[in-house]
């Protein structure tokens, strides 16, 4: 069965200041922006909290109820931005975390986030004993929160907002309907407008609305409550967005002490490989993209990413793609858990057998080692292109995304010369007849004789292709006549005249390659 958590912070906006300020810990401190043409707090901490001070209220009202209280603008990009960190953070409990978009940017009512327990509960020794690492570590971070965790996530929402008892509550499961019951109408996640209405018509609790026919409520409100009440009692399913996006493939590790050497995070790592890719041999899938995921004491996490330009699921080789990225790691305070996940799996490629009767990759090792110490954007490789302008007929993209090894050649019966100059140079050319190969030609202040021609090969413009983007333009590519020649040195030489012979105008010449 499904089980969600919600986890609401509901001081995330002001806790997250304090922690970089610590000054403003012990003192009445409030967070405001501009809503509905008015100034309004949108997070107090626990002392403005305990003056009386409230999400929602006036900041003119606070200071009048409190002077002393030091209030900041809001910072929507800031609160975002360490949400999405702290949602990372939590990743460690269960590999699908997701924002809940109703507390982004510093909302009134603080920030919140989805966690999928479905599978992972009993990693923690429980529901209840997994509640309580999340709220503790959070709490030891400076982070005030409540969790709860329930078979959907509007019954979670709910509870972890609006039921009574302590920051961590448990929905037993199969009983949503009655633990939803006593809950105010506002725990269903409605309009204002609507709780408030609700209110004048003396439905204040979830269980009244459960005792009135459907058709009343829909006349009255609209559908909006027949749909929240049939998603927190998972009639139907609420689906929720990860973030970063939930992994097939992954393995995990906790630790009883946090870690810190090199030495010791090179030993998690090959267990974790080794792990890992058992899962993937079970499954017939290989890696393309690997990320290892450190997580610090004090809440942050390192990420190191590696690639292959094949997939693969040899330990020995991925692991070494790691090697001098581990160095690099900062470990901070220490690590207290570690998480290596595959994000991106193919079906493995088939690969030469050598005498020994082992895959023979070793061009695919090298890139990858090469890409992985160099970065991807400085090591690319030539994928063939459909185009029948030379220079356009292969494009460099970065080798880990390219996937070079699965890409069909294109066959062609022409010889084409393995070395080509971009742009072609330009060359001075002699020939007696317009339409006929050059019989002579300077190229580089040297002149050349030419004993024997073969051509021409005519190649037109790419009409289709005008207007578009970088590829090619109206006017970037004429109609071309191709010739092999080769000189009385025994030079072969591929040249064109691009353009036809006109009376007022002659063609110009270009060498644009070498033949070995």
């Amino acid at each position: 069965m499904r089980r969600v958590i919600s986890l609401w912070l509901p001081r995330f906006a002001t806790d997250r200041i304090c922690r970089a300020q610590t000054a403003l810990t012990d003192k009445p401190f409030a967070v405001f922006d501009a809503a509905e043409q008015r100034v309004v707090l949108t997070a107090v901490n626990r002392h403005a909290e305990h003056a009386g001070l409230r999400p929602g209220m006036a900041l003119s009202d606070a200071r009048a109820i409190l002077p002393t209280l030091i209030a900041l603008p809001a910072d929507p990009a800031g609160d975002n931005k360490a949400l999405a960190a702290l949602a990372g953070w939590c990743s460690r409990f269960s590999p699908f975390v997701a924002i809940d978009p109703s507390g982004a940017g510093g909302a009134i009512g603080g920030s919140a986030l989805w966690l999928d327990a479905t599978g992972c509960a009993h990693l923690f020794g429980g529901e209840d004993t997994m509640l309580g690492s999340i709220v503790g570590r959070l709490e030891a971070l400076g982070y005030a929160s409540r969790a709860a965790i329930a078979d959907t996530p509007g019954a979670a929402w709910a509870a972890a907002r609006y039921a009574s008892g302590n920051r961590v509550l448990r929905m037993p499961q199969g009983a949503t309907r009655d633990a939803l019951a006593p809950l105010p109408t506002a725990a269903l996640r409605l309009a204002p407008a609507t709780v408030a209405g609700l209110n004048m018509m003396g439905l204040r609790t979830i269980d009244d609305l459960l005792k009135l026919p459907r058709g009343v409520l829909a006349a009255r409100f609209g559908g909006q409550i027949a749909q929240r009440l049939d998603a927190a009692l998972g009639h139907t399913f609420e689906p929720i967005s990860p973030e970063p996006p939930t992994l097939s493939y992954s393995a995990r590790a906790m630790f009883a002490e946090p870690i810190a050497r090199a030495e010791d995070i090179a030993a998690v790592l090959e267990r974790l490989m080794a792990q890992l890719c058992d899962v993937l041999d079970r499954a017939a899938m290989g890696a393309r993209r690997l990320g290892f995921t450190l997580f610090r004491v004090d809440g942050t996490y390192q990420r190191v990413t590696v690639g292959a330009s094949r997939s693969s699921r040899d330990p020995r080789h991925l692991a070494h793609l790691f090697a001098e990225r581990i160095a690099d790691i900062d470990p901070g305070f220490g690590i207290d858990a570690a998480l290596l996940a595959a994000t991106v799996v193919e079906t493995l490629l088939p690969a030469q057998i050598g005498e020994t009767g082992t895959a023979s990759d070793s061009v695919a090792r090298l890139v990858d080692r090469l890409t992985n110490r160099l970065r991807p954007k400085n090591v690319v490789v030539w994928r063939p292109y459909e185009s029948h302008v030379p220079e356009r007929a292969a494009l460099a993209m970065p080798a880990l995304d390219s996937g070079f090894a699965a890409w069909p050649v294109r066959d062609c019966n022409l010889p084409r010369p393995l070395r080509l100059f971009t742009p072609p140079e330009p060359i001075e050319a002699i020939a007696p007849v317009p339409d006929d190969p050059p019989v002579a030609f300077r190229w580089r202040r040297v002149a050349h004789r030419v004993v024997r021609a073969t051509g021409p090969e005519r190649i037109a413009p790419e009409w289709w292709r005008d207007g578009g983007g970088d590829l090619a333009t109206a006017d970037s590519v004429r109609l071309r006549d191709y010739y092999r020649v080769e000189d009385t040195a025994g030079g072969r030489y591929w040249v064109f005249r691009e353009g036809l012979f006109q009376a007022d105008r002659l063609p110009a010449w270009f060498m644009h390659g070498v033949f070995d």
